[in-house]
């Protein structure tokens, strides 16, 4: 092969320079992404829910971010930090990192706005170097025999603060396994649980009781009208049942956590029943707003298509669950698998609307043939209803409940919770009355003397959505 040359090889001073000059570009370029990298995460921090503080033990293994975030809490004036890092290892490609540019530190929602301000404004920002942090220690302070430190500090004013473990040090990795434990203490005895929800456990448990007396009142009301119950109603049992067993595992979850630090296996228990009682619920919704069990013994392919997309994608936000909730923000991973979740969660919410619209039209359609204008004027008052109530339940669900969260003060983080299990009982109270098993359901409504009003409300009502 013959090579052409253009032009003359560069001179040794010339390669020096050029050298020089990209070597300069690029630690200036991963200076630029480091500080990016930084004000996404620390701006990340004002989104995140606030996590339960159980006793933790991590492997980093030679992570390169130049911050990891390892937990959000809400303290009181009584609060502790233990961390202790052992077998740490760091590294550069550059030259032997200085031990002081990695270090952990506490960080508030006050302060954080005052770092980001910071971050803007200087191009070599080290967040270990701010004021308005409150620095743990660096790896200067570490036994130079084991590489090894442990420490407990004491939180005397009551915030909410994240931990962090910072890496200054350009073009560096590090590796360490790290054990975290976050409390506050009442009267001596340690409450792994934040300020905003140490009220959890009592919380799940008394609209667990809730939902087990809803489930006895609903065996008795099918029972009783035992010629009336559809296969729905039975499914409409078995919601419940998930539901109420779902909200005594995240008690008793939440419970063992709050006493030492660690669910004891309830958390397996909890996202077991979240799975069921999820794919349950949408599906629920959608063979209701088909109208299967109660108008037809069958779905058609559209509405199975709903089904199969639902509960696949159901199966992978529950994975996603488990992820963000079993593993935390320290993962690289954590921001996508929340995105993923999010997203489908999304998804699933758009795709139980279709079946009830699709019934609505279709029951529009048959009231201007089939004669039947009361019966179908219930319908359809009906399914809008339903499809009204859904649409309120999404929204308040995943909006409002997420804008409480927000906005609350970390004290009251309990409140959200409570106005989310609130809005669903009141959801299941809805719906499970208006399609209960009784012999004079509003689907079976016919009532002759009706007949010429009703043809007069389709007639002007077009029902639209």
């Amino acid at each position: 092969m013959v090579q052409r040359h253009d032009s003359q090889p560069p001179l040794p001073q010339q390669l020096s320079v050029r050298k020089a000059s990209e070597f300069h570009n690029s630690h200036i370029m991963e200076d630029n992404n480091t500080r990016c990298s930084v004000i996404l995460l620390l701006s990340l921090l004002l989104l995140l829910p606030l996590a339960s503080a159980e006793i933790k033990n991590l492997k980093i293994t030679a992570d390169s971010r130049g911050m990891i975030l390892f937990e959000k809490f809400g303290f009181t004036h009584t609060g502790h930090v233990t961390v202790a890092v052992t077998d740490v290892s760091y590294s550069s490609s550059l030259a032997q990192p200085d031990p002081s540019r990695f270090g952990f530190f506490l960080l508030s929602e006050e302060a954080l706005i005052r770092v980001l301000m910071e971050a803007e404004e200087n191009p070599n920002f080290c967040v270990l170097d701010s004021h308005y942090i409150k620095l743990l220690f660096t790896f200067k302070d570490l036994s130079l025999t084991q590489r090894s430190f442990n420490h407990s500090y004491p939180v005397t004013v009551p915030n909410e603060y994240s931990l962090y473990f910072a890496n200054c040090a350009p073009e560096s990795q590090v590796t360490m396994s790290v054990r975290t434990e976050i409390f506050n203490t009442d009267n001596g005895i340690k409450d792994y649980l934040p300020a905003g929800q140490t009220q959890l456990p009592m919380l799940y448990f008394l609209f667990s009781l809730a939902y087990f007396v809803f489930l006895g009142l609903w065996i008795y009301i099918s029972y009783t009208n035992r010629h009336s119950v559809h296969r729905i109603h039975l499914l409409m049992a078995g919601l419940l049942l998930t539901k109420a067993l779902n909200l005594i595992s995240a008690a008793e979850d939440k419970h063992y956590v709050k006493i030492t630090g660690t669910p004891h296996g309830w958390d397996v228990l909890f996202y077991i029943f979240q799975f069921l009682r999820v794919v349950l619920l949408f599906t629920v919704i959608v063979l209701i707003g088909t109208g299967w069990s109660f108008l037809k013994p069958f779905l058609q392919e559209k509405e199975k298509k709903v089904l199969m997309i639902v509960i696949p994608l159901q199966v992978l936000a529950n994975l996603a669950s488990v992820v963000i909730g079993e593993t935390g923000p320290f993962i690289k991973d954590w921001v996508t698998w929340n995105q993923v979740f999010l997203l489908v969660d999304v998804v699933c919410c758009f795709a139980i609307i279709f079946p009830i619209v699709w019934s609505i039209r279709s029951l529009r359609e048959t009231s201007k043939t089939d004669g039947k204008a009361a019966r179908n004027l219930a319908k359809l008052t009906l399914f809008r209803q339903f499809y009204i109530v859904v649409i309120g339940y999404l929204y308040f669900t995943r909006i409002v409940v997420f804008a409480l969260r927000t906005i609350a003060a970390y004290k009251y983080q309990w409140v959200s919770n409570a106005a989310e299990e609130t809005a669903s009982l009141a959801f299941y109270l809805v719906i499970f009355y208006m399609f209960q098993p009784i012999e004079k359901n509003e689907y079976f409504v016919l009532d002759e003397e009706e007949e010429e009003a009703a043809e007069a409300a389709l007639r002007d009502e077009e029902f639209e959505l």
